[in-house]
């Protein structure tokens, strides 16, 4: 593993080649959805606001969020949480995503244009400065970059200067490539693909470095199992965990216990301490949770702890390439 990229944790990065720094965590909103289909358990709306609140006056005011989050309700109270400020604040970011419509699964540019205009109102604002292509994998290319597509809408939206930066947030590795050889995009999110447990997005990320596009990791814990632990019943990407992964996470775990570093701080820091991480995309669901992550960030982690980890191994294939099997049965 490569050195820290500061000694400072908390210090902003570049974005990329647009000019703009941002923290090296965000705050990521799919949880402030209200979702408990995915998550397992719900989030009130004045715990959704306070976790807002805490995180704009935070070292951190970095918000990720998308029209897919709640179906609209993670940005509505995004929305809320801003309107307090009288707008976003000089020194937040906010970015969110554009994709599908959940009930009807079309992807039509005419689905993203609405859907956008939807996601401008709810958030209370005028112009985004980071609008990604959402879950593409539910298209083809083909359909995504054609005339009239959701490709083309986007980039509309950027002409007029409502977009200033149009990014990818994707599944599979492989389409995410693609998409960032159009030379269209100035940001990338991968998720669940570079991790203490799983690095297939290696290809992705020397990709982006190679062409200036700002890399965001997001689920740095695996979708919780790199923070609590290999405990019975864990899920692992939204699934059961494989007795093969518990096995790897119990010999990881175990690193960690000999150099008292808590897991989730191995976790986090995995994603943080790399260069080529221009920012890792955490999901907080309640604002104590702030304090916890940025403990994590900043708990001491000696150097030797690093190449025993990089020593028990890792998976170099597609976390959710099950997942999508089943669904397309």
């Amino acid at each position: 593993m490569t050195t820290p990229i500061a000694a400072d944790p908390l210090a902003r990065r570049p974005f990329g080649q647009t000019g703009l720094t941002v923290p090296p965590i965000a705050l990521g909103c799919a949880p402030l959805g209200d979702m408990p289909e995915t998550f397992g358990h719900g989030v009130p709306e004045d715990q959704a606001l306070a976790t807002l609140r805490a995180v704009l006056d935070s070292p951190i005011p970095f918000i990720d969020t998308a029209a897919l989050y709640g179906d609209g309700e993670s940005e509505r109270r995004v929305g809320l949480a801003l309107k307090e400020r009288g707008g976003l604040p000089p020194d937040a970011l906010l970015q969110t995503k554009a994709g599908r419509d959940p009930k009807t699964s079309d992807f039509s540019g005419e689905t993203v244009k609405r859907r956008l205009e939807r996601s401008l109102s709810l958030l209370g604002v005028d112009r985004l400065t980071l609008v990604y292509l959402h879950d593409p994998e539910h298209t083809t290319f083909e359909q995504a970059m054609a005339a009239g597509g959701p490709v083309d809408v986007l980039r509309s939206y950027q002409e007029q200067g409502v977009i200033a930066h149009l990014g990818v947030a994707a599944g599979p590795i492989p389409l995410e490539i693609r998409y960032l050889e159009t030379g269209l995009f100035a940001a990338v999110i991968t998720h669940n693909r570079y991790t203490l447990l799983n690095r297939s997005a290696g290809p992705l990320i020397d990709l982006a470095v190679e062409r200036g596009v700002a890399i965001l990791n997001a689920a740095p814990y695996a979708s919780g199992l790199l923070a609590k632990g290999p405990n019975a019943g864990a899920r692992y990407v939204y699934q059961e965990a494989s007795p093969a992964t518990l096995d790897r996470l119990r010999r990881i775990a175990a690193v960690c216990d000999r150099h008292t570093v808590p897991l989730a701080a191995a976790a986090l820091q995995f994603s943080t301490r790399d260069p080529r991480v221009t920012s890792t995309i955490v999901g907080m669901s309640r604002p104590e949770r702030l304090q916890q992550t940025l403990d994590l960030l900043r708990h001491p982690i000696p150097d030797a702890l690093w190449p025993e980890i990089d020593a028990i191994g890792f998976d170099a294939d597609d976390p959710e390439s099950t997942r999508f099997q089943r669904a397309e049965e």
